[in-house]
């Protein structure tokens, strides 16, 4: 049998992929751990694999990987696709793809299948990496190919004697470092929202919390004065704020396929640390850095959200974000309160909201009220030559 390796999730598009490509091929299963799982749920996914019938099943821990090849430059960019969704789950799929194919040739495996459909951004990101890393592995993708509804994924798994329960999964939920995306039946509407009970996290604790993030370089490097490393910090500024039910929202956006599409997501210390970072350059970084930064994190996020993460001018745009990030050092205080947060301020050496220059509005102290005469009467020179000669 030729030997194949499956983009496993333990969910039910990748299941019935096991179970039914077991049956011609050698499946190697591999599951890639962006964040969001305990050691219990990857040895039970582990469990589950066998039962399809896998060969092997491979967890690969990716969350550091993740971290510093995507999501550093989501901060970088205060990356939120549409003013709302910081790119959580299309952000991981890159990676994935990335380790999954890695595996695959360290293996010598000639194919490589995973479970999306073809109706989603998923295809287009896998088999881009895929056929762009190793183009002489072919790709097989039974949902797509054969437009499996879900009750037919179903019931071929129970005729095969895998029942677990797949019709109490009312929701399609995917969790990682960055955020947890959440579909359902409200999400395929235009009108209406998620139950509250769908959100992975509730509301556990009332009134307020403070809590500090302290940003060196642009990157999280400590909470609350506890340093370790941004994605260790991530995740325990996200146990904090999810016990706030924060976080929560839905995404509609423009689909790689061209058509329209809606999800539910809960993405509480994604959202703290971009908001939090961005108010940091506010105040370290001058108005032109500013301007040119929030178009060039615009392709960014655009780019990596359309799976070209292996375009070089992703590294070209990586290269700006991280210069831009010299002075971008300080700590930031936010509030934490019930469904929703507030940022309250900033210290850093590197402000320039500096005192000695001057209190906007109120005082001036490096110029006179002839130099401000001057400079407006310069300023307006071409509004009123325009104005003057066209009027």
């Amino acid at each position: 049998m030729k030997k194949l390796v499956i983009a496993y999730s333990g969910g039910l598009d990748t299941s019935y992929c096991a179970v039914s490509l077991s049956k011609e091929y050698d499946v190697h299963a591999v599951s890639v751990n962006t964040g969001g799982f305990s050691e219990e749920e990857i040895t039970h996914i582990e469990s589950n694999a066998y039962k399809m019938g896998v060969s092997t099943y491979k967890n690969i821990d990716a969350v550091a990987t993740f971290y510093q090849k995507v999501v550093k430059y989501l901060v970088f960019g205060n990356v939120l696709k549409n003013n709302t969704y910081p790119l959580s789950v299309s952000a991981e799929r890159i990676i994935q793809a990335i380790e999954i194919i890695e595996y695959a040739k360290s293996i010598d495996a000639e194919y490589i299948a995973h479970g999306s459909t073809g109706a989603g951004n998923d295809q287009v990101r896998f088999d881009m990496i895929f056929q762009t890393l190793a183009p002489g592995i072919k790709i097989i993708t039974p949902i797509r190919d054969q437009k499996l509804s879900r009750q037919e994924e179903i019931e071929y798994l129970k005729a095969n004697g895998i029942d677990m329960s797949w019709e109490k999964a009312q929701y399609s939920v995917n969790k990682g470092l960055w955020g947890t995306s959440v579909g359902g039946a409200e999400t395929l509407t235009s009108k209406n929202p998620l139950p509250s009970e769908a959100y992975p996290s509730q509301l556990e604790k009332d009134g307020e919390e403070k809590v500090t993030l302290t940003f060196n370089k642009g990157e999280f490097v400590a909470l609350n004065g506890e340093a370790s490393a941004p994605e260790v910090n991530i995740e325990k500024l996200n146990d904090l704020a999810s016990a706030y039910a924060i976080g929560r929202d839905i995404h509609v956006g423009d689909t790689i396929v061209g058509i329209k599409g809606r999800v539910g997501f809960e993405a509480a210390a994604a959202l703290i640390t971009v908001k939090a970072h961005h108010l940091l350059e506010k105040h370290t970084l001058t108005k032109w850095q500013l301007q040119h930064k929030e178009y060039l994190s615009s392709f960014y996020g655009m780019h990596l959200h359309e799976g070209q993460y292996l375009d070089p001018v992703m590294r070209n745009i990586e290269a700006f974000l991280s210069n831009s990030q010299e002075k971008v050092s300080g700590d930031v205080t936010v509030t934490l309160k019930p469904y929703h947060f507030s940022l309250d301020g900033i210290t850093s050496q590197h402000d320039l909201m500096s005192a000695k220059f001057g209190s906007y509005g109120e005082e001036n102290k490096a110029w006179t009220a002839d130099d401000a005469k001057g400079f407006i009467k310069i300023l307006g020179n071409q509004n009123k030559i325009y104005q003057q000669v066209n009027s």
